[in-house]
């Protein structure tokens, strides 16, 4: 490892990273991670926050979660969503203060 790389993190581990970044970066997804941090939202209820279909909800929540940031419960005839990945908060909080209301 050279000098100047002492203390950093791996390209493995960055280019794992960089592509969980990518998953993130759409702003229905990161609305539904915003929701999903304040609550447990079934494929319907947050379909509707972002004006999208469900099938198309279900497929951005699919990606999410094969990135290890949701899981999913069953209940009855609904799948309800939940955040998983604890470092979502801190980057939500980035976002919000960010680019949050004005």
């Amino acid at each position: 490892m050279s000098q100047s790389a002492k203390g950093l993190t791996d390209l493995e581990s960055l280019s794992q990273a960089a592509e969980c970044l990518k998953v993130l970066a759409h702003p229905h997804r990161l609305r539904m991670v915003q929701m999903l941090l304040r609550g447990q939202y079934n494929v319907g209820e947050l379909a509707e926050s972002c004006d999208l279909t469900t099938p198309m909800a279900s497929e951005h929540l699919r990606l999410m979660q094969r990135c290890g940031f949701l899981s999913s419960t069953k209940e009855g005839r609904h799948v309800y969503y939940t955040v998983t990945e604890p470092h979502l908060t801190d980057i939500m909080k980035c976002i919000e203060s960010r680019f949050g209301s004005k």
